[in-house]
């Protein structure tokens, strides 16, 4: 008798314990992702989060993520301050150093967004009609800026190493991004100091003309080909003391998103769906040098620290800053 119930107890043993397992997977729910808010200025430097996004990085280390758009920096450095926001994509460094000076310990930079004449970000254009030739071409125009005292105060930076004074020889006024091309198209202005992909996108429609590019590198650290480390994705250190697991998952799939971006030309078929970039001009909108902080170059660091200097000397920045103290590397 004991032989022949063996098998029957032997399944019924094996039933229960599959039903004890269906049970348990039931009873016990999947931890869900973790939330990261991330800040989203609208330009090309802010792909990282986007390839990111679409490629499943940020998945891939369980996390997900909020984007928040901020047409002006400041108001993305609030957000960082009040805690709205983790992260910010791609915010100005002057605006990240000012912050810190003020309030220590407020951001820190994980990557850097290098510009100048061959990565190319900000640039002076002009409306088709204008005769201008070089930045010193400009005395008389009226120019508006990419919104924000960083940016503004680097257009008027670089006019005046060209000889030109805010107020005698030009005036100059910020304006949301979302509305240069429109400006441009209808002549309220003469020229604008202005970012990639707009740039290209109203140089294409036939709404200005491209004076000159990279011109804090050339005018402003003073070698064409120094990497101006103009912005940067950056996390909260309330972001990074609270959740530092987090972050550092988060850091991983960052990393992998800016070495994308660096290497692979077809990250800028995300421009058409995230920064209403044409299609047709989208494989040749130039892209900044994204670096990790990990790769930075000692050059790399001094024209950093020459950079924030000059935002000192703007008064952007309102007191010295080293920046060793704005990055970590993860």
């Amino acid at each position: 008798m004991h032989h022949t119930r063996t098998p029957h107890l032997h399944k019924r043993q094996v039933l229960l314990a599959i039903l004890a397992m269906l049970a348990t997977s039931v009873a016990t729910p999947s931890l869900a992702a973790d939330k990261v808010k991330v800040g989203v200025f609208p330009s090309s430097s802010a792909l990282p989060y986007f390839v990111a996004l679409e490629r499943g990085y940020f998945k891939e280390v369980d996390i997900e993520t909020e984007a928040v758009t901020f047409n002006a920096h400041p108001l993305t450095v609030q957000a960082i301050v009040t805690g709205d926001i983790d992260v910010a994509s791609n915010l100005v460094t002057l605006e990240g150093a000012n912050i810190n000076q003020r309030r220590p310990n407020t951001l820190t930079f994980i990557s850097l967004n290098g510009q100048n004449s061959q990565y190319i970000t900000e640039q002076f254009v002009v409306r088709i009609g204008s005769t201008a030739q070089s930045l010193k071409d400009l005395k008389g125009a009226k120019i508006m800026s990419a919104p924000g005292p960083a940016n503004l105060a680097a257009a008027k930076a670089v006019l005046k190493s060209a000889g030109l004074e805010e107020g005698k020889d030009y005036t100059i006024q910020e304006q949301q991004m979302g509305v240069h091309i429109g400006a441009m198209q209808a002549n309220t202005f003469d020229a604008a100091y202005t970012l990639e992909p707009l740039a290209s996108m109203m140089i294409r429609q036939g709404a200005a003309r491209r004076l000159e590019a990279g011109v804090i590198s050339t005018h402003l650290l003073g070698r064409k080909e120094a990497l101006a480390f103009a912005a940067g994705g950056a996390l909260s250190n309330k972001f990074m003391t609270e959740r530092p697991q987090v972050a550092a998952r988060f850091a991983s799939a960052w990393a992998k998103a800016v070495n994308d971006v660096a290497r692979d030309a077809k990250v800028r078929e995300l421009l058409p769906k995230y920064m209403n970039t044409s299609a047709d001009i989208a494989p040749t909108v130039p892209l900044a040098k994204l670096v990790l902080v990990k790769d930075l170059t000692a050059q790399d660091m001094s024209d950093f620290q020459k950079f924030v200097d000059i935002g000192i000397q703007q008064g952007v920045i309102k007191g010295a800053v080293d920046v060793k103290t704005l990055i970590k590397a993860y």
